[in-house]
């Protein structure tokens, strides 16, 4: 019986992977919806109930803890987690349509939270599955309490998983094609509006942190910028993920070169740039899991548009545009983050190197397109005005991407949003301020917006 539990939950796990990826009509939920709902109905047809339950982030059912599923169950514990669900009970009448209606009710990110799921899940008609806490919260400040540390929790899970596949893929383990995505969307909703929050996951035992997380940043931005410029949601998670894997090579050069403050030797520059080969040897044993993507964008993404740049090529070809797009993001967060062989650069000198190298090392249409989206000053950014206020960019204008909208933060007096585009607005921004220095006081108030 412990085996059928196991595939039923496993299943209802893909299920809502597939769901929250694709959509309850994609043939992949329908197949793993059907495949839950057999193998729990032929244990409901044994017993008066089945009650699975989360210990300590695993799923439990009577004296078993799916220990060694904690990797497969990831997403069906992600999902029960955010709801403030402990325990759900299947019922032998349960149907088919009801197993759905649960899946997608986890899903659904905009009823995160609700105080009681077997109430909300009563309003769906669904009778036979009863979800909730163990023990009831006693009042609003605790389930506020207990959502905002789950919430902390799942984030920092969704980032442990994903560096977990790329030290799969560095130790030529199987990976999970659908993991993978479903993993890449959670953190694409989750850190889209505060990336400041990556620095802070230091408990990531990689071998080199800062490789790790520049790529979780340079994907990051990349489904950013191709989702407002229009990509589709498949397209925008594949840039994601091409965006996340290309500096893997990096991960398997030498921890002493990469923090070495100094100039780097012949032979050390040499293995440095071998990580965009090294990398897509490394993606190209996985293509039946991710496509050629990754592994072609982990090889161009040093190549410039004019066709220089490396690794060196015998016969010269423009990159694939999807590398042209992660060579921006790689170039952008490389200047925005302090290195041990420089400072972090503020954004409008960001903006400015950049577009130096329009035509060259940029395709021009591309990089006028990145900026047009992203703005000089991105949403997030802490920034001083000319009147000495202190303000938090929260919209770009495309028409304007030097004059956002922002948001005086500082005095409290003067709080209120400002659009500085607006004619007769004579309001400037003159420069940014370190989210981890001067401006890390202001930090909760990017994140109570974000």
């Amino acid at each position: 019986m412990v085996e059928k539990i196991k595939i039923a939950l496993l299943n209802l796990s893909s299920a809502i992977q597939a769901g929250k990826i694709y959509s309850k009509d994609h043939p992949s939920f329908q197949e793993f919806i059907v495949r839950a709902f057999n193998a729990l109905h032929e244990v409901l047809s044994r017993k008066k109930e089945l009650v699975i339950g989360i210990v300590e982030d695993e799923l439990a059912w009577e004296g078993d803890i799916f220990f060694s599923l904690s990797q497969k169950l990831n997403a069906l514990v992600l999902y029960l987690q955010e709801k403030n669900i402990e325990r759900v009970v299947f019922l032998p009448d349960m149907n088919q349509e009801e197993l759905s209606s649960f899946a997608l009710y986890l899903i659904d990110r905009e009823k995160r939270g609700a105080a009681d799921a077997h109430e909300y899940l009563m309003a769906l008609g669904v009778r036979n599955i009863r979800a909730g806490k163990i023990r009831a919260l006693t009042t609003q400040q605790a389930v506020e309490e207990d959502i905002a540390t789950t919430k902390k929790k799942r984030k920092n899970k969704t980032v442990r998983n994903v560096s977990q596949i790329i030290e799969n893929m560095l130790s030529e383990e199987d990976v999970d094609y659908l993991e993978l995505k479903f993993n890449v969307l959670n953190y694409m909703e989750d850190y889209l509006g505060s990336r400041q929050e990556l620095v802070d996951l230091v408990s990531i035992k990689k071998k080199d942190l800062n490789t790790f997380l520049h790529m979780l940043n340079v994907s990051i931005i990349c489904m950013y910028v191709t989702s407002k410029l229009g990509y589709s949601q498949e397209d925008v998670l594949d840039l994601g993920i091409a965006g996340l894997f290309h500096d893997i090579g990096k991960l398997a050069v030498s921890r002493r070169i990469l923090t070495k403050p100094t100039k780097l030797e012949e032979d050390e520059f040499y293995k440095m740039k071998h990580h965009t080969t090294q990398g897509a040897e490394i993606l190209v044993k996985y293509m039946d899991a991710v496509g050629k993507l990754p592994a072609v964008v982990a090889y161009e993404h040093h190549l410039r548009h004019d066709m220089t740049g490396y690794p060196r090529q015998t016969h010269p070809h423009k990159p694939h545009t999807a590398s042209m797009i992660v060579s921006m993001c790689d170039v952008y967060d490389a200047l925005a983050q302090r290195r041990s062989y420089k400072k972090d650069f503020p954004p409008k000198k960001i903006y400015n190197i950049m577009m130096e190298g329009k035509g060259t090392a940029f395709d021009q249409e591309l990089l006028e397109s990145f900026f047009r989206v992203l703005g000089v000053w991105p949403i997030g950014t802490i920034v001083s005005l000319s009147n000495r206020r202190i303000a938090i960019v929260r919209k770009t204008n495309e028409k304007d991407i030097f004059n956002p909208v922002v948001e005086v933060v500082h005095p409290q007096k003067w709080r209120g949003v400002i659009d500085l585009s607006e004619e007769g607005t004579k309001l400037k921004i003159t420069k940014s301020l370190n989210p981890f220095k001067e401006g890390k006081k202001y930090l909760q108030q990017i994140e109570s917006q974000a």
